[in-house]
């Protein structure tokens, strides 16, 4: 699992059809301190989360154990919004 943020959409009208229905964000990792890095991911979206918010995404075999993305071709699933990271000193 990592954190990142959502910086936009992929549009996408043609696909597979175990994927309809689905939303694509495109997700930049961050770091703790919230600043973002170079590498991204699209991801499909399981909780309704829009441009701007930090996310937990699961990628890998693991991704496909939501609900919806259950035994679809996905490598990578947004599945919680982040309220709040708690890092103690």
């Amino acid at each position: 699992m990592f954190l990142g943020k959502v910086i936009g959409t992929v549009w996408a009208t043609r696909k597979d059809e175990e994927l309809v229905g689905m939303k694509f964000q495109i997700v930049k990792h961050v770091a703790l301190d919230y600043t973002l890095k170079e590498s991204f991911v699209v991801a499909v979206d399981t909780v309704q989360a829009g441009v701007g918010d930090v996310v937990l995404v699961c990628s890998g075999s693991s991704a496909r154990l939501t609900a919806q993305t259950k035994n679809k071709p996905v490598d990578a699933v947004i599945m919680a919004v982040v309220d709040k990271l708690d890092i103690p000193d």
